[in-house]
Order: structure tokens, then C-alpha cells, then sequence
């Protein structure tokens, strides 16, 4: 997608949100391109700015030098990123950092997990795992550290 066609959504996103952090993601590879499409995201009015497939993290450190907005690092497993941890991320200029991919496929093989259980159980559903009340409580929980 062209530059100017990510503009134009990025610009019906901005003037209907309310209580929204965007992130806008440059979608290119070329360091010229990804740091042109950085600054008009910046001047557009994105909160933050996501460069993905980043394959050498100077490539970030160089971005953030061009930027004002946080910039979101995208950890995906399999991608093609480096993996790093917070300390290095941190130290090329990274704010946010983006899971997305390690808690899906942790969800994914949890699930896989319990549907493997429930066919060697027949079908019964073993109350002792977690349930509705944990699960609650779980979820309160990360809503209070949140606000922390």
C-alpha cells in the first residue's frame, strides 16, 4: 500500500477515536521509506510508530534519532526481527514492544492442551483447572496492576 493510501486511513482513525492510543505501522523495508513514512505518520498525528521486519536494530536506532513519538518494537516468534530482550530494545530507543504472537501461540497450545484432555476425559470437564471465579479474579488483578 502507497504512502498516501496509509495516510488517509490513518487520518479517518485519528479524527474518530476517542480514548485510543494508535500506532501507525510504516509497512516498508527500504530505511528511506520506512523513515519518510515515519515522519508523516508523526505529522499526521500517530501516538506511536511501529516499524515491523525489522531485521538489524540499528535500523531502529537510526528511526528513533528521526522521531518525537514513542516507537513500538513488533517480538513476533518466527518473524524476521532479531529476538532481544527489553535492555537492548530500550538502548536502540524502543518504548512499547508489542507480544502479540508469543501469547497467541501459548493460548494456541494451551487450548490444544485442554481439548487433548477433555478427549482422553470423554468429555468431563475437570473443575479442580481454572474456572470462572479464577478466572475473574485473574482478570481484576491485571486490571488494578494496570492502573499501578
Amino acid at each position: 500500500m502507497n504512502l498516501d493510501d496509509f495516510l488517509k486511513k490513518l487520518d479517518r482513525v485519528l479524527a474518530t477515536r476517542r480514548d485510543m492510543f494508535v500506532i501507525a505501522r510504516t509497512d516498508a523495508t527500504d530505511l528511506e521509506e520506512i523513515i519518510l513514512r515515519a515522519k508523516a505518520f508523526e505529522a499526521a498525528g500517530a501516538d506511536a510508530i511501529l516499524a515491523d521486519g525489522i531485521k538489524d536494530l540499528n535500523i531502529l536506532k537510526t528511526l528513533k534519532t528521526q522521531l518525537t513519538k514513542p516507537l513500538v518494537f513488533n517480538q513476533i516468534a518466527g518473524g524476521k526481527s532479531p529476538t532481544c530482550n527489553l535492555s537492548e530494545l530500550k538502548d536502540v530507543g524502543v518504548s512499547l514492544v508489542n507480544y502479540s504472537t508469543p501469547c497467541l501461540f501459548a493460548a494456541q497450545a494451551a487450548i490444544e492442551d485442554q481439548m487433548k484432555l477433555l478427549r482422553e476425559e470423554d468429555g468431563f470437564l475437570l473443575k479442580e483447572r481454572i474456572g470462572v471465579p479464577e478466572c475473574n479474579r485473574l482478570l481484576k488483578q491485571n486490571l488494578a496492576n494496570r492502573d499501578n
